[in-house]
This record gives structure tokens, C-alpha cells and sequence, in this order.
């Protein structure tokens, strides 16, 4: 690796990008494993939600009394409109949410049919799509957390140094004027990447996870303590569908922030796991 003072020496001499192997081939494999597996997980968990578009806390499920619910009614003029009702207040959402339009007519079900796996309402189909990629899902995982913490990259990615902490409040204000990181520091994760990731990992991954795993009566007959700790079925049916609604907004951020950030040096960083610091020397071995 370049010192600082070589990096920006070759940079004033304009003499061309510099270049650093990033991404290794399991960690890019996995990202990408993890992108499709979590795209099919969230199509046919929504197609598995619109079969009883509702979730509640406790053991037992009441429609009546619902935490959320996504329905439709019919207006005075025997039109169907969609309602989602949050804690006992209720929003139109007619054309996203409650009722949309699927081949041309008016279809009342919670999430519209280009959202879900498969478009069609069919929850059997649904849930042998969400078992599948759950189990793949999980397989991938569990292969990123042996080779991350066999080769050491999961606590260079992971952990943040106690000089990316004490700037805690300097990268937030990066991140907020859109400035990022360049030169030497543009080659290690910034702390709020650290932090989110680590908590995206250890936290959120887990616990959906497990929620999900509560839902099962096979596992139920198992292991009861597990549905115990979500404090019941429904309870574990909510956390599992809030989880994977913050991993949505996960990947929103995330895929905004590699747009603004550079998104071709991103992309070719996780596709061929060589990254481009800007203008210097190129290094051995690098694309050109």
C-alpha cells in the first residue's frame, strides 16, 4: 500500500488512477448470494402476508383488534378502496396498498402482485419460494462468518478503530454533505458503514432469523422456548416483518449512497474487487 504522502505526490504528477484489491472473491460472492437470496425472501414474504394481511403482538391473532392491518373497503358507490390501519388509525392507500391494479382490473389484496413471489395470489407457491431462499440465505451467511472471521476481514470491516469513533460526529456530517472519503482513507470502511453493517449483521440478521424460525410449529414443538422469547407466534410474526422492513431501508440507503459515491467504481470494486482511489500511479496488476 502507498503511504499518504505518495498517494498525494502521485496524484499532484496527474500520472493516473491508483488502484487496490478491495473486495475478496468470497466476500463479492456472498454480497452477491445475499442480494438475490434477500430479493426473493422479501417477494414471497409479502405474497406469505397477503394471505392474513395483519399482524398483532401477543400469542393470538384478533382481526378486530390488529397493530397493522392492510385491508380494503367498499365506498358509498360500492368501490373498493385500500386501507392500511396502524395502532387504530387508519390511511387510504388505494393503488399501492389494500388495492391495485393486476392485469388490467382493480385487485384487492395487501401488497400489489408486481411486489410479490409469485405475482398471483398463491401462498403455497409463496412459501416454498420463502423456505428455499431462506435456507440459501442462511447457508451464505454462515459461510461469510467463517471465512470473515477466519481470515481476519469480517473485524477489519467490522470494527471501527478508536480514531473512526472519536470522528463519529465528523462522518455524519460527511455523510450529510455528500463528501466522502478520499486517498488512504478511501481504503477502509468509515465509521457509520462499520456500524451499520455490524448491526445489520450481528443484530438484525440474527433476529429475523429467528423469528422466523419461531413461526414454525415444527420448530415450536422443538425448541418453545424460542417463540417464548418473541412473547408468542404473532409477536415473532411482527418482529420477522418489521426487521425485513428495515433491511428494505437498508438497501435503499445503501444503494443511493454507491449512486452518489461513485457508482461504477463501486460496482467494479464488488464485481472484480479492484477499486480506484483517483488519479496516481498504477499498481501491478491492476485493470486497466
Amino acid at each position: 500500500m502507498a503511504s499518504t504522502s505518495t498517494l498525494s505526490a502521485s496524484r499532484a504528477a496527474g500520472t493516473g488512477p491508483v488502484w487496490f484489491f478491495r473486495h475478496p472473491l468470497v466476500i463479492r460472492l456472498a454480497h452477491w448470494v445475499n442480494a438475490a437470496t434477500l430479493l426473493v425472501l422479501l417477494m414471497s414474504g409479502l405474497q406469505i402476508f397477503n394471505a392474513h394481511p395483519a399482524l398483532y403482538w401477543g400469542s393470538t391473532s384478533t382481526f378486530d383488534t390488529p397493530a397493522l392491518a392492510i385491508t380494503s373497503e367498499q365506498d358509498a358507490d360500492g368501490v373498493a378502496r385500500g386501507i392500511v390501519t396502524v395502532g387504530g388509525r387508519s390511511f387510504g392507500t388505494t393503488g399501492v396498498l389494500g388495492v391495485s391494479n393486476f392485469a388490467g382490473e382493480a385487485q384487492e389484496r395487501a401488497f400489489p402482485a408486481w411486489s410479490t413471489l409469485p405475482a398471483s395470489q398463491d401462498l403455497a407457491t409463496g412459501r416454498r419460494w420463502h423456505f428455499l431462499f431462506a435456507w440459501a440465505f442462511v447457508i451464505n451467511g454462515l459461510i461469510y462468518l467463517a471465512y470473515g472471521i477466519g481470515s481476519g476481514q469480517l473485524r477489519r470491516r467490522l470494527i471501527p478503530d478508536g480514531d473512526q469513533i472519536r470522528d463519529l460526529g465528523g462522518s455524519i456530517r460527511e455523510h450529510l454533505t455528500l463528501h466522502f472519503p478520499e486517498g488512504e482513507e478511501a481504503k477502509r470502511y468509515n465509521v457509520l458503514q462499520k456500524l451499520t453493517y455490524l448491526v445489520v449483521v450481528l443484530v438484525l440478521l440474527p433476529v429475523m432469523v429467528l423469528a422466523g424460525l419461531a413461526m414454525s410449529p415444527g420448530m415450536d414443538a422443538a425448541w418453545p422456548w424460542l417463540t417464548e422469547i418473541f412473547g408468542g407466534r404473532q409477536s415473532a410474526r411482527s418482529v420477522h416483518f418489521i426487521v425485513a422492513n428495515l433491511l428494505v431501508l437498508f438497501v435503499i440507503v445503501h444503494v443511493l449512497l454507491v449512486l452518489v459515491s461513485g457508482f461504477w467504481n463501486n460496482m467494479r470494486g464488488m464485481v472484480t474487487g479492484w477499486f480506484s482511489l483517483g488519479s496516481g500511479p498504477r499498481r501491478d496488476g491492476a485493470p486497466r
